[in-house]
């Protein structure tokens, strides 16, 4: 029961923010709120927005600090979180602040990744997943499974692993893929930069990268991070793909989708770096049995 904050990290007009949120009741949050100073104009329906200035006094004043991603697990399990598909704009625009950071050279890029990850059909493999594989890749870097910035290979990498979306196992990669070896070289990118992007966008069909491979580590552990969900928000993911494969027969999709527990769960390691392991190894296997004992596919 807690009034959290997360590091300011968020871009925009000329500086960072940070997400002011409550896991206990909007009074609660609004309450501190108003102690704090913080204008009515900052709430964004289940957060306030607040500049990095202010980050060290709202600490003071009691915030608890948080990374974003546990932010978020734990304004999901309150039940106070606006789902993302109803801030669709807002989604829109973050990705877009995230693509300017990236390569602003060639923000028309952008665009088309960012309208392909909002295509109608897509209902788990969205813009949603899109933000949290950044998300996790940030969390993951925070936690210093990297020294350094991470390569720009690997961002890429992320924004172009699900670009291409039909629901074909390995072909969406593939296309992905394909896809990325076209748009990237007209962006400036060198032809070395590209080949690993395209490398990268492959392995999340079996998210089995060999050993030493740093960048598909990262980038598979964060496509992952769903797996480490708490329960309800596994549920939605697993009802999402459902969604993704309505035109299945409910026999034919539990079939196939327990083949993909199965090969996950076989995975060893299910994560490759030490963060991921210590953040979603547990949630992720307990997830998983679940599932494949009927636990949640029932309600698919």
């Amino acid at each position: 029961m807690a009034v959290l904050i997360d590091p300011p990290r968020w871009p925009a007009h000329g500086t960072l923010f940070s997400h002011l949120v409550s896991d206990t009741s909007l009074d609660e949050l609004h309450a501190f709120a108003s102690v704090a100073g913080v204008p009515s104009r900052a709430f964004d329906q289940d957060h306030y927005d607040v500049p990095a200035e202010r980050y060290a006094d709202l600490v003071l004043l009691g915030a608890l600090e948080v990374s974003g991603a546990e932010l978020v697990r734990r304004l999901i399990r309150s039940g106070l979180r606006i789902p993302a598909r109803q801030r669709s704009t807002k989604l829109g625009a973050a990705l877009a602040t995230r693509w300017a950071a990236l390569l602003p050279e060639y923000p028309q890029l952008g665009r088309e990744l960012v309208r392909r990850w909002g295509e109608e059909h897509r209902h788990y493999h969205d813009r949603v997943h899109l933000l949290a594989v950044l998300d996790a890749l940030q969390v993951l870097l925070e936690a210093g499974e990297k020294a350094g910035p991470l390569p720009r290979a690997v961002w890429l990498a992320a924004w172009f692993h699900d670009a291409v979306y039909n629901g074909v196992a390995g072909q969406d990669e593939r296309d992905s893929a394909e896809l990325a070896a076209r748009r990237l070289p007209a962006a400036g990118i060198p032809a070395a930069e590209v080949a690993e992007v395209v490398r990268l966008v492959l392995l999340t069909a079996a998210h089995s990268p060999e050993t030493g491979d740093d960048a598909g580590a990262l980038l598979c552990d964060a496509d992952l991070s769903v797996l480490g969900e708490d329960p309800a928000g596994y549920r939605r993911y697993v009802g999402n793909v459902r969604k993704e494969y309505a035109r299945v027969g409910d026999a034919d999709f539990a079939a196939g989708r327990a083949a993909v527990v199965r090969r996950l769960l076989a995975l060893d390691p299910l994560y490759r770096t030490a963060t991921a392991r210590k953040l979603w190894l547990e949630r992720a296997r307990t997830n998983l049995s679940a599932e494949l004992a009927g636990g949640s596919a029932a309600g698919c």
